[in-house]
């Protein structure tokens, strides 16, 4: 009996995989090390020292742009996690019907076109709101976020679902348990977890997202990545580096933890 394909086992794949994650991350290693610095450069090294860090810290602009961050990022995720969870229900629990396909694509939308393209859409969109209705709050950001994250919520849960087993659900509407029982007591439960990971990875690509936010946020509403990109086009200190090396371990805390949800629940 022949053995099943493994890309691991073909020549060259190990030193392919290195070049790859060499070329991914080694870049990584400078911005992590210059953040460290306790001179101002980001190229020459002058001893080490949590200066920059601390300088963060007390920065009362990137105390603002770190709290609307958070903000944004909570409230998105949460609203593309409600609104995946749904479109995920409706395309895994329900008979195939014509459609189907495009309504997946469409849902994805966000994946497949480039987010400039969506980010000068949703500034068109909110600028004629905006005349129209004199508002020019954080709902805006909210909003083009929680639309761009959609996708990114929805492709867990709606793997999660598909993996499920579906005679749980069966036996309990054969016990005449109304669909919002089912759903609550049994399918609910099993779902959590990837819908946890949708809010995490929706809630991680809200708080890194530069292009959509730098079009649609009004003044004065700077995220942490704006500021950050605002800052580079006048002085780079190291202090820009402790900024990244934090965004860039929150990410990763973040993603952990979802790869960990999902491979303990697989």
């Amino acid at each position: 009996m022949a053995e099943p394909f493994s890309a691991i086992k073909q020549t060259g794949f190990t030193p392919l995989a290195l070049i790859c994650f060499a070329l991914l991350y080694a870049p990584l290693l400078p911005l992590v090390i210059y953040s460290f610095n306790a001179g101002i450069s980001i190229t020459l090294w002058e001893g080490f020292s949590w200066r920059w860090y601390l300088a963060a810290w007390h920065n009362e602009q990137v105390q603002d742009a770190t709290a609307r961050s958070l903000i944004v990022a909570v409230l998105a995720s949460l609203f593309a996690t409600t609104v995946a969870t749904l479109a995920a229900l409706g395309t895994t629990r329900t008979r195939p019907y014509r459609g189907l396909t495009a309504v997946f694509a469409l849902i994805n939308q966000p994946l497949m076109v480039p987010e400039i393209v969506t980010g000068v859409a949703l500034l068109i969109v909110f600028a004629l709101i905006k005349t129209a209705t004199g508002y020019h709050g954080l709902a805006y950001l909210v909003a083009a976020h929680t639309a761009f994250c959609v996708p990114f919520a929805y492709l867990p849960i709606r793997a999660r679902l598909q993996g499920m087993d579906r005679s749980l659900e069966t036996a309990a509407s054969d016990l005449y348990a109304t669909p919002w029982r089912t759903f609550s007591r049994v399918t609910l439960p099993l779902l959590w977890p990837g819908i946890l990971a949708g809010a995490m990875l929706a809630f991680v690509i809200s708080l890194d997202d530069v292009v959509i936010t730098e079009l649609v946020k009004s003044a004065g509403q700077d995220t942490l990545p704006t500021y950050m990109l605002g800052q580079l086009r006048r002085v780079i200190t190291p202090e820009i580096n402790a900024i990244s090396t934090v965004l860039l371990a929150v990410s990763v805390v973040m993603v952990t933890i979802v790869f960990w949800l999902n491979r303990k629940k697989q």
